[in-house]
Formats: C-alpha cells, structure tokens, sequence
C-alpha cells in the first residue's frame, strides 16, 4: 500500500485498514509457522503497512485535537 493511498483514507477507514491489516499479518504468521509461505517478506511487508497506518491515523488525530483547540 501506498502513502498516496494512505494519506487519502478518514479516520474510520484507516481503522478499519489496521484491523484487516493486523488479522491478514497474524494468518500470514501462522501460514509461515505451519509451513514455509512462499515469500516470507510479505510479512515484513505487512508489519510496515500498517505501521504506515498508525503514523497516518496519528496524524489525523492530532490534527483533529489541534482544530478543536484553536
């Protein structure tokens, strides 16, 4: 995914994202306990999407508190 992508999506549906995102990495962790996957840098794919999520829900969260002070 995409910074481009990322940065486009509101509060709720990055959420959601990081969700989907969290369980996708949890089976992707399974597949690769039970037997090799075939590209286990998915994984490492993975955790940095959604760490790229976080950092943009951050964002969006601190942007909305900066307004409601102001």
């Amino acid at each position: 995914m995409k910074n481009s992508e990322i940065t486009g999506l509101s509060k709720e549906e990055l959420v959601a994202k990081i969700a989907e995102e969290k369980e996708n990495l949890s089976k992707l962790k399974f597949a690769h306990t039970i037997s090799a996957i075939e590209n286990p840098s998915r994984i490492a794919k993975v955790r940095k999407d959604i760490a790229r999520l976080n950092t943009e829900l951050t964002k969006v969260k601190n942007a909305e508190s900066a307004t409601e002070t102001n």
